[in-house]
């Protein structure tokens, strides 16, 4: 069988090459297509269930092992895959996630006269024209392209203000390598939605466009640019954060030049010590800037893998606090977050980032109930879902290991978190999902965030990471509820106010159309609509200074207890006005 995999430097795979990676992914597709079908659905039919139960750890395994070897071999598009599927814990066995989980973005570097042509060709000029200084040893190689350390030209210093630089070239051919994989992939996804055991679980035709999505605008490095400058006008102002600045004269398609940010890697915890930084400020620094990604702008940086932060040291700064931020610390550490590698971005729709704000808040108040309804508010659940064991084992979650980090998870006794995670896993598994457009990057970008502050910081929580936040979506969604309730009052009193005009211009237009409309009955009823209507516009007003009295004096208590006072001269309006004007005609 001819190997598929290139030589390092090979510009383009040529045909023959192509031809065998496709093949050889449907080869391994089908391979084990068959074998899961052989154990999974025939031989329970004879009888053997409990034959396959006792295998199926351990064939699972095997499978993601073969398709790490598999990954690692051919390189290109197939260790995304691989890292996409580590992911998937709602869909996937957590045998095969955890194996994949490994899967690193390692591969042997492109040979340096392959880069140069490529690089040459792209930007028109020679290397050594383009740049006074280029490095021919990689910073970095992944699968989709890599990195060399550069020298701009005394020109474009100059227009740019910085000397340093970093260039980004795709791999030679890259694109005809993920064009094969993505077809290989589309194949594969339309036998498996034919299974009616996956089809009702996954859509995974739709899961692999989104994947080709986020792969073919990771190949795009002119899509990754306006990235990064609109990463920077997120965070514009903000000390806590910083961008590579883009070198736009020396950008292509398949090359660009950044600012070279090279600092601290975030996961060095020698460095940073050593530079009198303490990591465990970086871990909650990070998690509050992921969470005001996610949860403020809607624009978050999908792949936070430690080759993709740095942490700068600064000499001199000022307020960290983002006015947009509502989590940030007073004061500004000596540092900033450098970020880097703008390919994977996800976007937070308004109304799946409101849905999730939700989630956050149920999960602070370790509401099991309101998590899963919130979880079926965002989308994640279907309506026909029986979400009544979905209820139950958050309950039991949040009853056993609600509020623990994760050196306090790793305590509890092996046998029982390994129950409840097999228990936990079949009933997610059970329930039919669709995962809203993005919400797979949310999830790899919350699970990185998570794995990197719990390196940095062992003792790191994230439920004390969540609950400042959740405290801040409780005092907006209060103020939205005072602004309601204010609101409706002020439509009430208006209308009520404008009532007596409207009665006098129903009189005029009766008395011209000549209508006998003189009825002492009559004006008592109007009299009697209309103080019903002052009354009712008062106890608005009274519900409105209360309510919003109540929420206030938490955060401002002088102002919260004088609109508490103020709330009883309406409350006294609407129970004693009647009252009043009966004495008064007795």
């Amino acid at each position: 069988m001819p190997s598929a995999r290139r030589a390092p430097g090979d510009s383009t795979p040529d045909v023959g090459n192509t031809r065998a990676r496709y093949r050889r992914i449907l080869r391994f597709a089908v391979r084990h297509i068959v074998q899961t079908w052989w154990f999974e659905l025939v031989l329970p039919r004879f009888g053997l269930a409990k034959y396959v139960a006792r295998g199926r750890a351990a064939r699972l395994t095997r499978i993601a092992r073969r398709f790490h070897v598999l990954a690692v071999d051919l390189g290109g598009l197939m260790i995304k895959v691989g890292q996409y599927l580590s992911s998937r814990l709602d869909v996937l066995p957590p045998e095969i996630t955890h194996e994949l989980a490994g899967l690193q973005d390692e591969v042997p570097p492109v040979r340096f006269d392959a880069i140069r042509r490529l690089g040459e060709a792209e930007l028109g000029v020679p290397l050594d024209r383009a740049y006074a200084w280029f490095d021919p040893t990689p910073l970095a190689a992944a699968s989709l392209g890599q990195a060399h350390r550069a020298r701009l030209s005394p020109i474009d210093a100059a227009d740019m203000g910085l000397d340093e630089a970093v260039v980004k070239v795709q791999r030679p051919g890259i694109e005809t390598i993920v064009d094969v994989d993505l077809a290989a992939l589309r194949r594969v996804a339309g036998w498996l939605s034919r299974v009616r055991f996956v089809s009702s679980r996954v859509d995974l035709p739709s899961l692999v466009e989104e994947f080709a999505v986020t792969s073919l605008q990771e190949i795009d490095y002119l899509q990754e640019a306006r990235n990064a400058e609109r990463f920077a006008a997120s965070f514009a102002g903000d000390p806590r954060v910083a961008a590579p600045e883009v070198v736009w004269e020396r950008t292509t398609r398949r090359v660009l030049t950044l600012a070279d940010v090279t600092a601290i890697k975030i996961n060095d915890r020698e460095s940073l010590m050593a530079a009198g930084i303490d990591p465990k400020a970086v871990a909650k620094q990070f998690a509050t800037v992921m969470f005001d990604q996610l949860f403020r702008d809607g624009f978050f940086h999908a792949d936070p893998h430690p080759g993709n932060i740095f942490v700068t040291p600064v000499d001199q700064v000022t307020d960290a606090a983002s006015p947009a931020s509502s989590v940030s610390d007073a004061a500004s550490p000596a540092w900033r977050l450098t970020f880097i590698d703008f390919g994977m971005m996800g976007e937070v729709p308004d109304g799946l980032r409101r849905g999730l704000q939700q989630v956050i808040l149920a999960v602070a108040a370790r509401d099991g109930k309101r998590l899963v309804d919130s979880i079926r508010g965002v989308g994640i659940l279907l309506p026909s879902a029986d979400t009544a064991e979905l209820e139950r084992a958050m309950s039991e979650l949040f009853a056993r290991f609600g509020g623990m980090g994760l050196a306090e998870v790793r305590q509890v006794d092996e046998r029982e978190l390994r129950s409840f995670a097999i228990e936990f896993g079949e009933v997610m598994r059970a329930l039919p999902f669709q995962l809203p457009e993005n919400f797979l990057l949310i999830i790899r970008a919350m699970s990185l965030t998570s794995g990197m502050c719990s390196s940095l910081d062992p003792e790191f929580n994230m439920w004390d990471a969540v609950e400042p936040y959740a405290a801040q979506l409780l005092r907006d969604e209060s103020s939205n509820i005072v602004q309601a309730l204010g609101q409706e009052a002020l439509t009430v009193a208006g209308t009520v106010m404008r009532l007596p005009q409207r009665l006098d211009a129903l009189a005029d237009r009766i008395e011209e159309g000549r209508l006998v409309a003189n009825s002492p009955r009559l004006e008592q009823r109007v009299a009697r609509l209309e103080r019903t209507a002052r009354r009712i516009t008062s106890a608005v007003l009274f519900v409105g200074l209360f309510i919003g009295g109540i929420l206030l004096r938490v955060d401002e208590p002088v102002w919260g207890g004088a609109l508490i006072a103020v709330s009883v001269i309406p409350l006294l309006h609407a129970l004693f006005a009647g009252v009043f004007r009966r004495r008064g005609r007795g």
